[in-house]
């Protein structure tokens, strides 16, 4: 049971969860935060601190957000713009700062 960071971060990005995750496996884009689905230890303690309450669970996500699932995996598995390899399994969030960039999905989100 992975924890998914949706559409209320978009925009928002708190970092609240990042702050809080004793794993570690949150990153930070341009626009939204992701949770490593490979790294998460689903603690749950990220999803009572986001403000906007934009974490939940896998199995919990909004059919209208289901993309999220995918973008939440597609940020660690796919080669993001400007770099030249996927992100992976790195092993924490601290030792690589924000990454600054989104999946194009989330890059050409309508802002809220």
């Amino acid at each position: 049971m992975t924890y998914v960071i949706g559409a209320a971060c978009v925009d928002v990005m708190d970092r609240a969860c990042v702050d809080e995750c004793p794993a570690d496996c949150i990153y930070v884009g341009e626009r939204m935060a992701y949770i490593n689905p490979d790294e998460c230890i689903d603690c749950s303690a990220c999803e009572p601190v986001c403000p906007v309450e934009a974490i939940t669970t896998e199995e919990e996500v909004a059919p209208e957000e289901a993309a999220f699932v995918a973008e939440n995996a597609r940020f660690f598995t796919e080669t993001l713009p400007g770099r030249s390899e996927p992100l992976g399994s790195p092993g924490g969030a601290d030792g690589l700062g924000p990454i600054g960039v989104d999946t194009p999905y989330v890059h050409t989100y309508p802002a809220t």
